[in-house]
């Protein structure tokens, strides 16, 4: 039995069961989206925090808000209040430098979202840092961040933090400098001076001089574990994720070694120890996660509106662009109209006018420009609307295509149209449609590729210098 802050604690080392709930919350955690070097998956990390009892737990990948619907579902589904974050990359200079001698490194600095405005705020900020940003890494800068810093918070971050990078430089006027910087960005109780107890010497260095830095000019605590996986055993797996990243292997000398395993999920009463000298630090981090609450809404459409002059509704164009097309399709014969009014009918049921009018008028433009277009592919092909209106070739009534595959109102969800372009001359579609409608309601997605059983095993194995021989052998057991 152990007394902390006059808190009693049955200890072990998974420190779970608590007499006192400790006021903390993690507010620096890593899921697999930071690729290939966050080796904590959501769902096994949100249980594993639903265990400990905790009732908040926030998401900040390196540069990148990948995983925050995934994250934000898995924690309301346990009962968890989820806080959506980001680490981001800074740049040494601007955001727009490219000099390798001077702009090949980045720092960090954690982004908490406070409210809706600070979510739509941070994904601008992170979206810049790709589109303006992007140099070995998405980048953004000060004066990026004093233009959407409202409604977010942040956290110095690890020792890349320009704040404890500067302090680990013996740079201290400089760390008190940026650090004031930020304080002033962000407003005060906005930004905080991040300690991490993570069994690194020169952690220990930065959290002395940052208690310093905090005691001078006021600017608050907070404790945070820089969460990378979930127990400490995982510590191993983190370590071969990092060399399959970086082309090296555990036996290389100049590999990136992390020198401790203690970036764990840690449960409150282990950092309640680790910080018992500035309880402070640990009573923010509840300060911190009481104040966010940003909430989604699924199920909503935000599609723009199609354009149309006159006195027409979008749906009386639809239908007048419909049974023009299906004259051209099927002539003088009326037995599929039966069909083509049904469709038409869930289409204006679900609210999808609009999304038709907007699919067929871009690939009309694609045609009128000799853009190839493929045939269409997928559920859509099964909609005689569909290829009314020239958004597929293929004959549902021909091929006994079934239009509930792809539209059923009893299943609300987006239409799913595959649309396949000449790649050589795509972005003039993609540039038609930002023109029309506007770039702040376009945007292209991103598939994640994972790696199957036989290929892990093989990346797994180069990382860890067994004999490709050896390795093969074992990838074709797999079947």
């Amino acid at each position: 039995m152990l007394l902390v802050s006059g808190r009693r604690f049955c200890y072990d080392e998974s420190m779970i069961h608590a007499e006192n709930t400790v006021p903390f919350t993690h507010l620096h955690v890593h899921t697999e989206y930071s690729l290939l070097d966050g080796a904590a998956r959501i769902a096994a990390l949100v249980s594993r925090a639903k265990e400990m009892g905790m009732r908040h737990l926030a998401i900040t990948d390196h540069g990148v808000l990948f995983g925050v619907v995934d994250f934000y579902k898995a924690c309301r589904d346990a009962g968890i209040q989820p806080i959506i974050g980001c680490e981001a990359y800074t740049a040494a200079r601007s955001r727009l430098d490219r000099d390798p001698r001077t702009d090949s490194d980045q720092g960090h600095l954690v982004l908490l979202a406070e409210t809706n405005e600070g979510y739509r705020n941070l994904m601008k900020l992170i979206s810049t840092g790709f589109t303006d940003g992007f140099y070995y890494k998405p980048r953004i800068d000060l004066d990026l961040l004093e233009k959407y810093h409202d409604g977010i918070i942040a956290l110095s971050a690890c020792l890349a933090g320009d704040v404890p990078n500067a302090i680990l430089r013996g740079d201290l006027e400089t760390a008190r400098k940026t650090a004031l910087r930020l304080d002033r960005i962000m407003g005060r109780g906005n930004f905080y001076l991040e300690l991490q107890h993570n069994g690194m010497e020169e952690q220990r260095e930065v959290n002395r001089e940052l208690v310093n830095l905090s005691r001078e000019t006021g600017i608050p605590l907070v404790a945070t574990n820089d969460v990378h996986y979930i127990h400490r055993a995982d510590f191993r797996a983190q370590e071969i994720l990092i060399c399959i990243q970086t082309g090296k292997t555990v036996e290389d000398e100049d590999r990136l070694i992390i020198n401790t395993d203690e970036l764990y999920l840690k449960s409150p009463e282990e950092m309640a120890l680790h910080f018992a000298d500035v309880p402070e630090a640990l009573e923010n981090t509840q300060k911190i996660a009481d104040r966010c609450h940003v909430s989604f809404t699924f199920g909503k459409l935000h599609l723009p509106a199609f354009p149309i002059k006159g006195e027409k509704t979008t749906s009386e164009l639809l239908e007048e662009i419909t049974m023009e097309g299906y004259r051209r399709r099927y002539g003088e014969d009326d037995s599929h109209l039966e069909r083509t009014t049904f469709e038409l009918s869930v289409i204006r049921q679900m609210g999808y006018v609009d999304y038709f009018l907007i699919v067929w008028d871009f690939i009309r433009y694609a045609r009128e420009q000799g853009i190839m277009v493929g045939p269409g592919r997928g559920s859509a092909a099964g909609s005689i609307v569909s290829y009314c209106l020239a958004i597929t070739n293929v004959d549902p009534i021909r091929y006994n295509l079934i239009f509930e595959r792809f539209l059923n109102p009893e299943r609300i969800s987006m239409p799913d149209i595959d649309i396949d372009f000449c790649y050589e001359r795509r972005q003039e579609v993609i540039d038609y449609v930002v023109a029309k409608y506007g770039s702040d309601r376009v945007a292209q997605i991103i598939t994640f590729g994972t790696m199957a059983a036989r290929a892990a095993v093989r990346d797994v194995g180069r990382a860890l210098a067994i004999p490709y021989g050896d390795v093969d052998r074992i990838a074709k057991l797999i079947p």
